[in-house]
């Protein structure tokens, strides 16, 4: 009987415990928005053989608007736009973006910490474990960031973002 009664109370014991050390690990909600304000500025990274890509971002609303372009041998290829905004719902950025000659891209961005982040196709934002990729961001100074982009059954790609001056 007494053996019966200490288990319990251990048990007990464990229980109050571990629901303290769970209310202990919740993670306060990012901002969305202000993570979102690290992409303003100009950009730059290496795009393929003899490629730069540049992108400019500046705020728009509650999101930022952005211009890039795809340059080889000194003159642009291509160009695009891209629309970038809080949706509220999702807790998530949505991104649009079209270069010129393509169909439109839509995807979501979110902050899983203050320097990392994800993204992933929009058409997948309900069920995020289904996308065909999703590429993996993360600021490692306030003048770069690297994204790994994972597609399924193929080697990640990894680019390197720097600040332009």
């Amino acid at each position: 009987m007494k053996k019966s009664l200490l288990i319990l109370v251990i048990a007990g014991f464990l229980a109050i415990g571990l629901s303290e050390v769970q209310a202990q690990t919740t993670q306060t909600k990012l901002n969305q928005v202000e993570l979102l304000k690290q992409f303003l500025g100009s950009w730059k990274w290496d795009a393929g053989k003899d490629t730069t890509g540049y992108y400019d971002a500046k705020s728009y609303g509650t999101g930022l608007e952005g211009n890039l372009r795809f340059v080889t041998n000194g003159k642009t290829y291509t160009e695009g736009k891209q629309l970038m905004g809080y949706d509220k719902s999702s807790d998530k950025l949505i991104q649009s973006q079209m270069l010129k000659g393509r169909n439109i891209g839509c995807y979501a961005y979110y902050f899983i910490t203050n320097k990392k982040y994800e993204i992933i196709p929009y058409s997948d934002i309900s069920n995020p474990e289904k996308a065909p990729w999703k590429c993996e961001g993360e600021f490692t100074s306030p003048d770069t960031y690297v994204e790994t982009t994972i597609v399924k059954n193929k080697p990640p790609e990894i680019v390197t973002f720097t600040r332009v001056k």
